[in-house]
């Protein structure tokens, strides 16, 4: 769609409820819930759900390892709580309230992108939609379009896009996985119980594609949630769920203001973040970059070339945290090493091949019938030791009845031996991170995490 087109509806202008607690004499606690958002689907066979996951999951990973995703785009600490939901369709939600008076609309949680925008307007226009909130900017007193001169439009569009525009900052077209969205930049209130966060840019979209809400952004850009609210950390527990909508929600917690010292909670295990050679303005800066040293397979070490571990100069490579990707994707080099190991500990001729064709992942396994089937454990190890043992219902699915069993990480098939790609080698998923409490503390540059029932 041509920008243009966006235009016309500039003349349109002339999240759930946080609950906030005071945790010490010098914090604040705000808590969003993280909930599910109720979709329906085309669907509702688990065999062709778990196929669309699948496809959705490899887009999402294609679409981050692209670099064409560029968007053309005080001393005391404070936390915000709020609440965080599952969805069938991979995701989960928050919702945040904007506007004066106040317009709560739900929003998809991502730690993979960084504009947080709402679908936008009365006249909102999405192909595929369902039950979708919006923001109407004629109801908010305090909504104002972004100009060119706004320091916030280079942040999207960069300094020369935004010094060639006149008066309105233009619009921005954005891309996620198979779905998209384009509309314009705002200047709004941010509320939460006791708190506000007025000039929060926010994009309001008015025409969007196979997407099911808005979407929150906490990657690492400037317009990010956690950017501009001056987040020091951020932690989540998600919920665990077998592919279905739930009304059960989890908290997302932030800590705003400055992380003191090296500053950790207890009883997480933490490792370091990276920062992308290709620096923060590249495609790529904006991602959770963490040093995944071993898989480990039952007790076997895969051997993964160093390559798809450690980001290079070229950015090509390593391993990001994305809340919006379902499953764990690995660059099919790795992925074959990973199979391959599962594939000689459970043994070849447990393997159900139609099942992988049905499902669209490998391998699956047939787990009934007189013979025992024991599967290994998975195992992440990262930088410092810090190990991550996955419970076996977050690397594994039962595939329709209980006869058989996929492993829910997925790759690029159509990938040809030996070619070269882009962005990160492997993306951990949210489906992979169920029941596991994780801090994002930015302050201090740590990924920490711990094994908890979240729900």
């Amino acid at each position: 769609m041509a920008p243009s087109c966006l235009l016309p509806l500039l003349c349109l202008l002339t999240t759930a409820t946080a609950t906030v607690t005071a945790v010490a004499t010098t914090t604040t606690t705000i808590t969003i819930p993280l909930t599910p958002l109720a979709i329906k689907h085309a669907s509702s066979d688990p065999h062709k759900l778990l196929n669309s996951l699948a496809i959705s999951s490899l887009s999402r990973a294609q679409h981050l390892k692209s670099k064409s995703q560029i968007k053309t785009k005080t001393n005391s600490s404070s936390s915000i709580s709020t609440p965080l939901t599952g969805h069938s369709y991979g995701g989960y939600t928050i919702s945040l309230s904007f506007g004066t008076p106040p317009q709560t609309t739900t929003l998809i949680f991502d730690t993979g992108s960084s504009l947080v925008w709402f679908p936008c307007t009365a006249h909102y226009r999405c192909v595929n939609p369902s039950h979708i909130s919006t923001f109407i900017p004629k109801k908010s007193s305090t909504s104002k379009i972004i100009g060119c001169s706004n320091p916030k439009c280079a942040w999207i569009f960069g300094s020369e896009v935004a010094a060639r525009c006149k008066n309105s900052c233009p619009p921005y077209i954005l891309q996620y996985g198979l779905g998209s969205t384009a509309g314009f930049l705002l200047s709004e209130i941010l509320e939460f119980p006791n708190k506000k966060r007025p000039d929060f840019l926010v994009g309001c979209s008015i025409v969007s594609n196979r997407q099911p809400a808005g979407i929150g952004g906490f990657g690492r850009g400037k317009e990010s949630l956690p950017s501009q609210l001056g987040v020091g950390k951020f932690s989540y527990c998600l919920i665990a769920r077998k592919l279905d909508d739930t009304s059960v929600s989890s908290n997302l917690v932030l800590d705003t203001g400055s992380v003191s010292g090296n500053s950790t909670t207890s009883n997480l295990r933490y490792t370091p973040f990276l920062k992308n050679p290709t620096g923060v303005n590249s495609a790529f800066g904006e991602y959770y970059y963490v040093l995944l040293r071993k898989v480990i397979v039952g007790n076997r070490h895969v051997k993964v070339p160093y390559r798809f571990l450690v980001p290079g100069s070229d950015g090509n490579g390593g391993t990001i945290v994305d809340s919006g990707s379902t499953f764990t994707f690995m660059e099919k080099p790795v992925f074959d090493a990973v199979a391959e190991e599962f594939i000689k500990q459970v043994g070849n001729d447990s393997r159900a091949p139609k099942e992988e064709i049905q499902s669209g992942v490998r391998p699956c396994f047939k787990i009934s019938g007189d013979k025992s089937v024991n599967i290994p454990k998975l195992t992440f190890q990262f930088k410092g030791g810090s190990k991550m043992a996955l419970p076996l219902e977050n690397y594994f699915a039962y595939y329709g009845n209980e006869s058989v069993i996929c492993l829910m990480i997925i790759t690029d098939n159509a990938v040809e031996p030996g070619s070269s790609s882009t962005g990160p080698a492997i993306i951990l998923g949210s489906f992979q991170l169920q029941n596991f409490y994780v801090e994002f503390n930015l302050g201090n540059e740590k990924f920490g995490f711990a094994r908890k029932k979240c729900s």
